[in-house]
């Protein structure tokens, strides 16, 4: 059977030939639509059919649509829930099915919340030790497949270099539009970090291409996040994973989604356990190498919290666009990223 292409599509005939199982009816509990289309459906069948499953497939807007096909977003996480997410070293959801079909892709996922997972906040009492949970499982992450030879010509893994690598524009005309947005209410970080990076975006994406590569998340925000009831840190949403340097997702998420003042306290000591967990993989990648990675990269967590952000509340909902918008303006200006691309840049 063809693959959906919209919530309609997701009968009881098609469940029953992809979970290899007879399905006795499918009914749709919700549907929602951004970056990717999302439903929750109930089955009924026999004894090993999931009660909910989660649903992605391609948006349900022309434009949304046009967007996803032109990055390759959702055809590239159908890809790694049917090819790796079995032998990813970190919690994500079960993937019942994933395939895809030219630009149509379809995944068929676990629903989390009926086994009673939780999601964690900025706003969270424990959020230090969740950053540092987070820090540990990207190290075992970024650690498996650091500088694997699975990513040469010819190996399974090459399809992700070209993604870590393609196009080199760096979002330009998003950050144009978020600057025509919200620079009106924005201080003078925010207008000083967009003319530094509008002037300079192929260099910044080059320099942020700098390093050993291996296998990264992406957009690691708390919000792609989920915690195990035992309480290690799953990662959801793999639109964006890539080959990259390991720090690109270290200092996303801690510029994104930590509060500013508590990562100011630790996020030295969270870069030095980042770079001893990684020696536990026999990786060997020192403090002052991550330490700059991470003021580098900084601006690929701004770029992505800003852009959200001007778009309104396509991506995400606005007050959470600007929220990280705000931490990660405070970022770089904390960590002099634009006097260092300055300073290369002499």
């Amino acid at each position: 059977m063809p693959l959906p292409r919209d919530v309609d599509d997701l009968t009881a005939a098609w469940f029953t030939e992809v979970l290899d199982s007879e399905i006795t009816a499918a009914t749709v509990l919700d549907r929602h639509t951004g970056t990717t289309g999302r439903a929750q459906v109930a089955l009924e069948g026999g004894p090993d059919v999931p009660a909910t499953v989660f649903v992605k497939l391609p948006p349900f807007g022309e434009e949304q649509r046009r967007l996803v096909d032109a990055t390759g977003m959702g055809v590239a996480e159908a890809r790694f829930y049917r090819d790796l997410a079995a032998e990813v070293p970190v919690a994500v959801p079960r993937a019942w099915f994933a395939d895809t079909d030219g630009t149509d892709y379809v995944m068929v996922l676990e629903d989390l919340t009926a086994r009673g997972v939780t999601f964690p906040r900025p706003t969270d009492g424990d959020i230090v030790e969740r950053a540092t949970d987070i820090v540990d499982q990207l190290a075992r992450l970024h650690g498996t497949y650091w500088d694997s030879p699975r990513f040469a010509a010819g190996g399974d893994l090459e399809w992700l270099v070209e993604r870590g690598t393609r196009g080199g524009g760096g979002g330009k005309q998003y950050v144009e539009n978020a600057v025509a947005v919200l620079g009106p209410d924005m201080g003078g970080d925010f207008h000083r970090i967009a003319t530094c990076y509008l002037a300079n975006a192929p260099v910044i994406v080059a320099l942020q291409r700098e390093g050993t590569g291996t296998l990264v998340h992406g957009d690691d925000h708390l919000g792609n996040l989920y915690v195990e009831p035992d309480g290690r840190t799953g990662f959801l949403d793999w639109a964006v994973l890539c080959r990259n340097p390991g720090m690109r997702d270290v200092t996303y998420v801690l510029c994104n989604s930590v509060p500013v003042e508590i990562r100011e306290e630790i996020e030295v000591d969270l870069i030095r356990r980042y770079c001893d967990r990684l020696a536990e993989h026999g990786v060997t990648f020192g403090f002052d190498e991550a330490w700059q990675q991470h003021r580098i990269h900084a601006f690929y967590s701004w770029v992505s919290a800003a852009t959200t952000a001007g778009m309104g509340s396509k991506w995400q909902p606005i007050e959470i666009g600007l929220a990280a918008t705000e931490r990660t303006n405070r970022a770089l200006a904390h960590l002099g990223t634009v006097e260092l691309v300055e300073e290369r840049l002499r």
